[in-house]
């Protein structure tokens, strides 16, 4: 009865919001806004959970001192803190939470993201090398659009930036309409199966 349960409300959810994407009547649209709106407050109650969850497991951690307790007391520390001023004294513009967010989350994220720049370039030159024909081809291309991207490469030819943009948005928006319509297909059928019942892995791993 415990798995059946959850098949059945799942079911009737997932049905209830693909006809109301082809039934536009308010006998079913108003039922689907009504989920929908149940579906943001579950969100809200599973990001609280989510944030629970990872103070419990720190905690447990610090108090064990396991294999990196230091970042997780800074990350209880930071956790609390903001939490207690954003209740204490608000979140609108200039308040000690909109200050911190943007003089210390802001530049720590964007450390982060910057330091992405060396490991891509690190991935490039793992994957430009002239191995196969593939590999040459998308050495070949590459090189292509970053010197149609930059003024040297309309000095070397002034029409390389059109080619720059035909590559981009013929033979390179072609490959991505393919990955992303390949990706649709996946989730719709992942959610056939989750409706249909035969994915249960939201029941605990069955």
């Amino acid at each position: 009865m415990k798995n059946e349960v959850p098949v059945a409300i799942a079911f009737a959810a997932g049905m209830l919001m693909v006809v109301s994407l082809f039934v536009p009547h308010p006998y079913i649209s108003g039922p689907a806004a009504v989920a929908r709106s149940w579906a943001i407050i579950i969100t809200a109650f599973a990001y609280v959970l989510g944030v629970a969850n990872i103070a419990r497991i720190s905690i447990n951690t610090v108090r064990k001192k396991s294999a990196d307790w230091e970042y997780k007391t800074a990350l209880l520390v930071a956790l609390a803190g903001m939490v207690g001023v954003g209740i204490g004294r608000g979140i609108q513009t200039g308040s000690p939470f909109d200050w911190t967010y943007l003089n210390v989350y802001v530049p720590m994220q964007a450390t982060m993201f910057s330091l992405l720049a060396f490991f891509i370039a690190s991935a490039a030159y793992r994957a430009f090398r002239a191995r196969s024909v593939e590999a040459t081809l998308l050495l070949v291309t590459a090189a292509i659009v970053m010197l149609g991207r930059v003024p040297v490469g309309e000095q070397l030819w002034g029409r390389l930036p059109d080619f720059t943009e035909w590559i981009m948005e013929v033979p390179n928006m072609a490959a991505k309409r393919g990955i992303m319509i390949g990706a649709a297909l996946g989730a719709i059928s992942t959610g056939l199966k989750m409706i249909l019942g035969l994915e249960r892995s939201y029941l605990g791993g069955e």
